[in-house]
C-alpha cells in the first residue's frame, strides 16, 4: 500500500512539473508575441480625430499631444491621469507652451491606472458626443492601453500614436535588462487585464438577462 502511495505521489509530482513547464513555455511564447505588438512607429500620423487623449507618465507624451493639437489634428486634448490640483496652465508650463494659446482646448483628469484612464476618457468623450480619438502613450504601454480603451469604448475609433522613450530599447529588448524588465512587467499587466475582461464576459453570458428572468418568472 505504501509503495502504491509513493508511486502515485511521484506521478502527481511529475504531472505537476510537466504542467508547470508547459505553462512556462506558453508564458515565454506569449511574452515574445506581446513584444511584437509593441509599435515601432506611428502608423497613422495624419488622420484627424475628434479628440487627442494623452495618458500621463512623462513630459514627452504631453509635448507630443500638444504638438498634435497645435497642428489641428483634433479640436480638444484630454490629459488623463493628472493628479488633483494640477491645472492646464501648469501642464502647459511643463512643456513650455504659451498658456493663452491652447488652454481652452484642454481638459484634465485624475485617473490612477490604465483602466481608470479608459473609464474617465469614456465619460469625457460621451459628454461631448465624440466618436474618435488619437491615443498618445509610450509604445510599450500601447497594447494594454488599446485593450482597456477598446473594452470601455467599443464603438469609438481609436488611432494609436505611440511615443518612444529614449531609455527603452525596443530592438533586441531581451538583451537590455531595464527594457526586458519593463516588457515583462507590462506583459504581466496585459495578461491580468485580458483575464479580467475575459472573466467579465463569461460571467455576463452566464448571468440571466432581463429577458431570461421574465421568461423564468412566467414559466
Amino acid at each position: 500500500m505504501r509503495g502504491k502511495r509513493d508511486h502515485q505521489g511521484r506521478r502527481l509530482g511529475f504531472n505537476l512539473g510537466l504542467a508547470g513547464a508547459a505553462a512556462a513555455v506558453l508564458w515565454v511564447a506569449g511574452l515574445f508575441q506581446f513584444a511584437s505588438l509593441v509599435p515601432k512607429q506611428v502608423a497613422d500620423p495624419s488622420t484627424r480625430t475628434d479628440a487627442i487623449v494623452v495618458l500621463t507618465g512623462g513630459s514627452r507624451r504631453l509635448g507630443e499631444g500638444l504638438e498634435l493639437l497645435s497642428r489641428g489634428l483634433a479640436e480638444k486634448l484630454f490629459v488623463s491621469g493628472v493628479y488633483q490640483g494640477v491645472d492646464v496652465r501648469e501642464l502647459l508650463q511643463i512643456v513650455r507652451r504659451n498658456p493663452r494659446e491652447l488652454e481652452t482646448q484642454i481638459g484634465i483628469g485624475n485617473a490612477t491606472n490604465t483602466a481608470e484612464n479608459a473609464l474617465e476618457t469614456m465619460a469625457w468623450m460621451r459628454a461631448r458626443d465624440y466618436r474618435s480619438l488619437r491615443l498618445v502613450t509610450a509604445a510599450y504601454h500601447m497594447p494594454r492601453s488599446l485593450l482597456e480603451f477598446r473594452h470601455a469604448m467599443p464603438a469609438v475609433t481609436l488611432v494609436a500614436h505611440p511615443v518612444f522613450p529614449e531609455n527603452v530599447k525596443q530592438d533586441r529588448w531581451w538583451a537590455w535588462p531595464g527594457t526586458g524588465s519593463l516588457m515583462i512587467g507590462e506583459y504581466n499587466k496585459f495578461l491580468l487585464a485580458w483575464s479580467r475582461h475575459w472573466a467579465g464576459r463569461i460571467l455576463e453570458k452566464a448571468s440571466p438577462g432581463p429577458g431570461r428572468q421574465n421568461a423564468s418568472a412566467k414559466s
